[in-house]
């Protein structure tokens, strides 16, 4: 079996291969949706006690109350002193560089006045209250931390509470730390769908929040989409993705690490390179062959990249971005000497990353914007977290009595067309005169 799959734009049956490499099957386990209700259900009209229960059965920990799972703020800052003095400085200086870009994209309330003194405009408030899932155990996920809690805090969240998992007790300092420098308010040490059940609908201890965002197991996917409509979620993400464009100008062992860098997240990752030059592809296909036996996860390579990883011969750098814009990636690098050029011509992906030298795991961790982006080609209708996700609208109408004498009567005629008198009456009891028609 080779090591990743080759394919050419210009072969009759490369729309279908594209698609079948594509599919992802998004149907859910029926045993891991039965477990997760029953967990919601036990957690909603139980409070404590369900939550206590299945921390116990999950994680080991035995606590006498939901009270002694909250981690102390003091534990925090102590792990965050204990770190090494670079990865301390690192986390920082990821924390300001993240926060620094998501400061711009803080909306604003504004409002316009018409000649006729009527007002109209829109209200822009931070949410309440924010969850943040983190997983834990022997996963370290840092950097998920500072790209959920930052823009919740720039957007003026009063109080970001963060869920993790401590299997067997066994808390994660480095992600404790991220929680101080992130600003989060609260930490709780509990996981899984239970926990995203416990700040969904509130416990007797824990007080429900108005939307849960952060990565999590098959279980937590499984608790947000059910717990949807009651609180917002952030998105139900699928594997990770790259796409890499490439005109054969950068390093071939550049861009097979690059492929690498999304492979060896899991076995359902996806990696794709699109260019133009033959003996380029080949080039990156020896890279590929040399370097993967080198890498700790070779294994997860192997089956991600044999398995839904691609080369694909296109007939010019025009085509590599119809074909990007099919694909719609999570990550897209642009890897050329203009690439600028080519962005202009991309309408759908999570993250476009310009040049040779900005390569994706920067991206993950600390060039700024946001890491959680959109997967399975929802970049074609979604965007990536950010500021506007913890803010919301309100609509701001004030109506003058000069301006209800023109708004009252378009109101009354379309009510009336729809059959609803009442709407009509409201309007017209505002008119100063009458309309005798209506």
């Amino acid at each position: 079996m080779p090591s990743i799959n080759r394919l050419d734009s210009s072969a009759p049956d490369f729309s279908s291969a594209l698609r079948h490499l594509l599919a992802y099957d998004a149907s859910q386990d029926e045993s891991i949706e039965r477990a997760t209700a029953e967990i919601l259900a036990r957690v909603q009209h139980e409070g404590d006690a369900a939550l206590l229960e299945y921390t116990r059965r999950f994680d080991r920990v035995q606590a006498d109350s939901v009270a002694a799972l909250e981690i102390d703020r003091s534990e925090w800052q102590a792990a965050l002193n204990s770190l090494p003095h670079d990865q301390r400085q690192a986390l920082e200086a990821a924390a300001e560089r993240v926060r620094r870009y998501h400061e711009h994209q803080v909306t604003q309330s504004w409002s316009y006045t018409e000649e006729d003194g009527t007002v109209l405009g829109q209200k822009v408030t931070p949410l309440d209250r924010v969850g943040l899932y983190v997983p834990g155990g022997k996963a370290a996920y840092p950097s998920s931390v500072l790209m959920n809690a930052i823009p919740a805090k720039v957007a003026g969240v009063p109080e970001v509470i963060m869920v993790t998992p401590t299997p067997d007790g066994v808390r994660n300092p480095i992600v404790l730390a991220a929680a101080a420098i992130g600003g989060v308010d609260r930490v709780w040490s509990i996981g899984g769908a239970q926990a995203v059940g416990a700040v969904a609908y509130g416990t007797q201890t824990i007080s429900p929040v108005d939307k849960i965002v952060g990565p999590g197991n098959a279980y937590v996917a499984a608790a947000k989409r059910r717990v949807f409509g009651t609180v917002g979620i952030d998105m139900i993400a699928g594997p990770s993705e790259i796409l890499v464009i490439c005109d054969g100008s950068t390093p071939a062992d550049w861009v097979a690490m690059d492929l690498f860098s999304q492979a060896e997240h899991d076995e359902l990752a996806q990696s794709i390179l699109l260019c133009p030059d033959a003996a380029y592809i080949e080039a990156v296909q020896q890279a590929i062959d040399r370097l993967l036996p080198t890498m700790p996860r070779a294994d997860i390579l192997r089956t991600s990249l044999a398995s839904r990883g691609a080369l694909i011969k296109v007939g010019s750098m025009e085509e590599a971005c119809d074909i990007a814009n099919q694909i719609a990636p999570e990550h897209l690098e642009i890897s050329t000497t203009d690439p600028e050029r080519w962005a202009a011509l991309i309408r759908h992906a999570g993250a476009i990353f310009l040049g040779p030298y900005t390569s994706e795991a920067l991206g993950d961790y600390c060039a700024g914007p946001n890491h959680v982006l959109p997967t399975a080609r929802t970049a074609r209708f979604s965007s990536p977290l950010g500021v506007y996700d913890f803010q919301k609208r309100s609509s701001l109408i004030k109506v003058s009595q000069a301006g209800a004498q023109t708004l009252g009567r378009i109101a009354s005629v379309l009510a009336r067309g729809e059959g609803l008198q009442a709407h009509a009456a409201s309007a017209e009891y505002r008119l100063e005169t009458p309309d005798t028609e209506a």
